[in-house]
C-alpha cells in the first residue's frame, strides 16, 4: 500500500488518527503542568530544584528525539507511537507516586524522564506521519495538527484547573489521565495505514548501514536546516517555557492562587490553538516568513506585557499575546524540515529540527529556574524574549521549497 493507493476517506482517517495522537501528547503534558504548582508544596522544593525536576523530564525528551529515527525505522511509526505513548501513560502515574503516595522527588525525576522520552519520540513520530499525510493529502494542515495539540493542552489545563480547585490528589488525577491517553491511542492507531511506511521505504534504493548512517549525521551540514533549528529553539523555548513556568509565574510574580496560575495558563493554550487554527490559510495567502516574523514580533509584545504588566489582568492579555506569536514556529518548522520526498531523510531532518528546538526544552527550565531563584522568575523570562527575537531573524530560512502534491480522487 501507498499514499497513491490510499482513498480520499482512508487518507482523512489516517489525517484524523494523527489529530488524536497530537491531542494525546498535549493533553499529557497540560496535565502535568496544571499540577506543578501543586507538586512544588506537596514536595516542599524551591523554584531552583523545580527546574531540576524539569530537566530530568527535558533529559528523557532529548533522549526519546534521537530515539525515535532507529525506533521507526525497526517497528514503524504506527507501532511505535502506540508504545512511547504508553510509556508517557507510565510517566504521568510515577509524577502521581512520587507526589502524593512516597513524596519523593527522585521518583517524580523517574516518572518525568519516562513522560519525557515518550513525548520526544512521538513528537518526532507523529510530525514525520503528519507531514506524510499533508503531502499525500494535497494541503497545509502542520498547523491545524498543532492546533490539536493544543487543543489537547486547553483540555489538559482545563481538567488540571478543575482538579486543583476540588483539591483532587495529583496521584488520582494523572492517573486518571494515563488511562485516557493509552486508551485513546490504542483506538486511533487502527486508522493510521500499516504499509504506507514500508511501501515508501522499498521505493528508496537500499544502501548499507554505514552509507544510511553517514547521510543521516550529513543533514546536520545543511545550514538551512540549522536555521530553521534556531527558528525551532526560540519559538520552542518561548512555548515550552510557558508550559514550564507561566502557572508559577503568574503565582509567585503576581502573588496569584495555584487555581489562578492554572487558569493563566488555560488562557495561553487556548490562544495558543486559535493561532494554530487560522494557522494554514494565513500560511497558504502569505507565506511562512512573513508569518514568522509577525509571529516573533506578538511573541515580543506578549512576553513584554506578561513580565512587566502593572496588574494581574494585564498578565492575562500578555499571556494571550504570548502564545498567538509562539503559536506557528513549532509546525512551519516541523513542515519545513520534512520538506523532502525523501522518507528516509525526511525523519532524519525532521528529528535534527527537533533535537535543536528541544534543546530550549532541556537547557531552558534549569536556566530559568536558576535565574528565577536569583532574579525572581518573570525576569528570568528575559532570556525567552532574546531568543524569540534570535527565531524572528532566522526566518526566511523556511522558505517553502517544494509544492504539496493533489489528493486523490474519491
Amino acid at each position: 500500500m501507498t499514499t497513491t493507493t490510499l482513498t480520499l476517506r482512508q487518507l482523512h482517517a489516517w489525517r484524523n488518527a494523527i489529530f488524536v495522537i497530537f491531542a494525546l501528547s498535549g493533553v499529557s503534558i497540560a496535565s502535568w503542568v496544571a499540577r506543578l504548582p501543586a507538586v512544588r508544596d506537596q514536595l516542599g522544593i524551591d523554584t531552583a530544584q523545580v527546574g531540576l525536576l524539569i530537566f530530568a523530564m527535558s533529559a528523557g525528551s532529548v533522549i526519546g528525539l534521537i530515539a525515535a529515527p532507529p525506533i521507526m525505522a525497526r517497528i514503524g511509526a504506527r507501532a511505535g507511537m502506540v508504545i512511547v505513548l504508553g510509556l508517557v501513560s507510565v510517566g504521568l502515574v510515577g509524577i502521581g507516586l512520587g507526589t502524593d503516595t512516597l513524596v519523593s522527588p527522585a521518583v517524580v525525576a523517574i516518572g518525568l524522564a519516562f513522560f519525557g522520552f515518550g513525548n520526544g519520540a512521538v513528537d518526532v513520530m507523529m510530525n514525520v506521519e503528519g507531514a506524510a499525510a499533508e503531502r499525500a493529502i494535497g494541503k497545509t494542515l502542520m498547523p491545524l495538527m498543532h492546533a490539536f495539540f493544543s487543543f489537547g493542552t486547553v483540555a489538559g489545563a482545563g481538567i488540571g484547573a478543575l482538579a486543583s480547585a476540588l483539591s483532587v490528589p495529583v496521584i488520582a488525577h494523572l492517573a486518571v489521565m494515563a488511562v485516557v491517553v493509552l486508551v485513546a491511542v490504542v483506538v486511533a492507531i487502527r486508522f493510521v495505514p500499516k504499509g504506507v511506511e514500508a511501501a515508501e521505504l522499498d521505493d528508496t534504493p537500499k544502501k548499507p548501514l554505514r552509507e544510511r548512517l553517514v547521510e543521516s549525521l550529513g543533514v546536520w551540514r545543511d545550514l538551512r536546516l540549522l536555521a530553521i533549528g534556531l527558528i525551532m529553539l526560540g519559538m520552542a523555548f518561548a512555548e515550552g517555557s510557558a508550559n514550564d513556568w507561566l502557572a508559577i509565574a503568574m503565582v509567585d510574580g503576581y502573588d496569584q492562587s495555584n487555581t489562578t496560575g492554572a487558569i493563566a495558563f488555560g488562557v495561553f493554550t487556548v490562544s495558543m490553538t486559535v493561532g494554530r487554527v487560522a494557522g494554514g490559510p494565513v500560511l497558504d495567502r502569505f507565506g511562512r516568513v512573513p508569518v514568522l516574523r509577525v509571529s516573533a514580533a506578538l511573541a515580543v509584545l506578549g512576553l513584554l506585557l506578561f513580565i512587566f504588566a502593572p496588574a494581574p489582568w494585564l498578565a492575562f492579555v500578555g499571556a494571550a499575546f504570548w502564545a498567538l506569536g509562539s503559536s506557528l514556529g513549532f509546525p512551519v518548522g516541523m513542515s519545513a524540515a520534512a520538506d523532502t520526498p525523501d522518507p528516509q531523510r525526511s525523519a532524519a531532518r525532521v528529528s535534527a529540527v527537533a533535537i535543536i528546538g528541544y534543546t530550549a526544552f532541556l537547557v531552558g527550565p534549569p536556566v530559568i529556574g536558576l535565574l528565577g531563584h536569583e532574579f525572581g522568575i518573570l525576569n528570568g523570562l528575559l532570556l525567552v524574549l532574546v531568543l524569540v527575537v534570535l527565531a524572528g531573524l532566522a526566518s526566511p530560512a523556511a522558505r517553502e521549497r517544494a509544492p504539496l502534491e493533489a489528493a486523490p480522487s474519491p
